[in-house]
């Protein structure tokens, strides 16, 4: 990549800020294309298509700082298991059974699939009579429809499936376990803990915060922990309300705005240099005859522009003029820039001379 295309490239990247601004409409000039800068990319292609930008941080307003806008790859010990050999045939496992994980389910368990899935629909029975002698339940779900629903829920195939295994796959013992003495037992998730009230607060915290569960937990349910909202969040997704949010905000973002009519604009350019005795926007030679283009260096063009401070008599052909209007910067480095570069070595001189330039985005 030659000095001038790495000039270039600065003026593509922009930074990502979560502020929002109103303009006026008579501002638009059109329309550009701004992607998230991906590892793989070649930073040339920006250069090849007009009006394409990309970014990589986003500009924290409150402490003043740009953050990555994307995680990284996390490679090492500190976040990938250590595997160890697989053991010959005969080897010894010498490590410590207990702080071993614990297992809660047998493949190869003597119960036939069939012994199975008739074990499961009893424990959805016996999870279905345990909401009808609850009296919290009774007023949750007032219907025999939406107990047996929510006993079929994935807490009562668990509590099912981790009975057989801590009753050895003894499907008498583990009837047993089901129903105890004082009657049987009960098993809820968080969907079925929470309360309706609770359930909008979550859903509104969501709508503000997104999924940064930290702070829907400080600000709208500190009485819940933190795993129990992650749990609801993913059980929630599940629900029929999830789905028709999801299609209400789908049928939003279609009716937004597509089109937008742009007035005419007819003030003067400020900037637009005329010529003595010529119309606007005919020839404009400039300042002083004989002055380049600040840019290009070209000594021609239909229209110039008057650029920098009036006192540098600097100016712009058209072409850079429009460049200069789209990415904030000129086409080739400038004496100005170079001067400020080597300026800011004294305190209080960079960047004096330089006119600021808008940013597209």
């Amino acid at each position: 990549m030659t000095e001038q295309q790495r000039h270039q490239l600065k003026h593509r990247e922009l930074f990502l800020s979560r502020q929002f601004e109103s303009l006026p409409a008579t501002h638009i000039r059109g329309k550009c294309s701004v992607t998230l800068l991906n590892e793989t990319d070649i930073l040339g292609q920006y250069l090849e298509k007009e009006d394409c930008f990309f970014y990589s941080l986003v500009f924290d307003p409150v402490q003043k700082t740009l953050l990555a806008d994307q995680g990284e790859i996390r490679v090492g010990c500190k976040y990938q298991a250590e595997i160890p050999d697989r053991l010959a045939e005969g080897e010894s496992d010498n490590r410590n059974q207990q702080k071993m994980e614990m297992k809660v389910w047998d493949p190869d368990n003597p119960l036939t699939d069939r012994q199975i899935d008739q074990f499961l629909v009893v424990a959805r029975a016996v999870g279905t009579f345990a909401r009808a002698l609850d009296c919290s339940s009774s007023i949750r779900q007032p219907s025999l429809h939406m107990s047996a629903a929510a006993a079929s829920r994935d807490i009562t195939l668990f509590h099912a499936m981790d009975t057989l295994q801590r009753n050895g796959y003894d499907l008498a013992k583990a009837m047993a376990t089901l129903v105890p003495q004082g009657g049987p037992v009960l098993c809820r998730d968080e969907m079925e803990e929470w309360s309706a009230s609770e359930a909008m607060l979550f859903e509104e915290a969501l709508e503000k915060y997104g999924k940064d569960f930290n702070d829907i937990r400080q600000d709208f349910l500190p009485w819940k922990s933190l795993a129990s909202i992650v749990q609801f969040y993913y059980m929630w997704k599940t629900t029929d309300r999830y789905i028709q949010q999801k299609r209400l905000k789908a049928a939003e973002a279609d009716s937004k705005l597509k089109q937008v009519y742009i007035p005419t604009y007819t003030k003067p350019n400020p900037n637009q240099i005329i010529s003595v005795g010529s119309k606007p926007g005919m020839n404009g030679a400039g300042f002083q005859k004989g002055l380049t283009c600040e840019s290009c260096h070209t000594t021609q063009s239909a229209q110039w522009y008057a650029w920098g401070p009036p006192n540098m008599q600097c100016r712009l052909c058209a072409s850079c003029w429009i460049y200069w209007k789209k990415y904030g910067g000129l086409k080739t480095p400038t004496q100005l820039e170079g001067a400020a570069r080597s300026a800011s070595v004294s305190p209080g001189t960079a960047g004096e001379g330089i006119p600021a330039a808008p940013r597209a985005g």
